[in-house]
């Protein structure tokens, strides 16, 4: 159909066209798998603590933990059902970036271990090396100019 009306009509009929959002529904769910992803993160923690760690260990623990869980989710086909439901739930966490770094490395291993796996897989998480290591050092000149003070 070709539309050779105005911008309002054409505003009007682009909106009859996209489907509706179920806003509470996305931001329950979001809420619920996000929120039990991080309650998760906290009870690792604790039981990491309780067997004896010190509260650094027992965090780095509980990240290599929750990216563990993430890649074995991503590779199970389990994560992107969860992510289906919860949105933004579950890009969040740091089991979020597992799952993207892992979806890109099984979705482009049949390209080979180089250049497919390797390649792909820093191609998404490369921006968000940069922009953590750039921020930590701004971050660390605004920290080191503010003890001289």
């Amino acid at each position: 159909m070709r539309f050779t009306k105005n911008k309002e009509e054409y505003a009007a009929y682009y909106k009859s066209l996209t489907p509706k959002s179920p806003l509470l529904r996305d931001v329950t769910g979001a809420f619920l798998v996000g929120g039990g992803i991080c309650a998760l993160g906290q009870l690792l923690t604790e039981g990491y603590t309780a067997l004896g760690a010190e509260k650094e260990l027992a965090a780095t623990l509980t990240s290599v933990t929750l990216v563990a869980l993430g890649i074995l989710l991503s590779a199970l086909g389990l994560y992107a059902r969860l992510a289906k439901f919860a949105g933004a739930g579950t890009l969040v966490p740091i089991t979020g970036f597992a799952n993207s770094m892992a979806s890109a490395a099984i979705e482009f291993k049949s390209e080979g271990y180089i250049l497919g796996l390797g390649a792909r897989m820093f191609q998404i998480a490369g921006p968000v090396i940069v922009y953590g290591v750039s921020a930590s050092v701004v971050y660390g000149v605004v920290y080191w100019i503010s003890t001289l003070f």
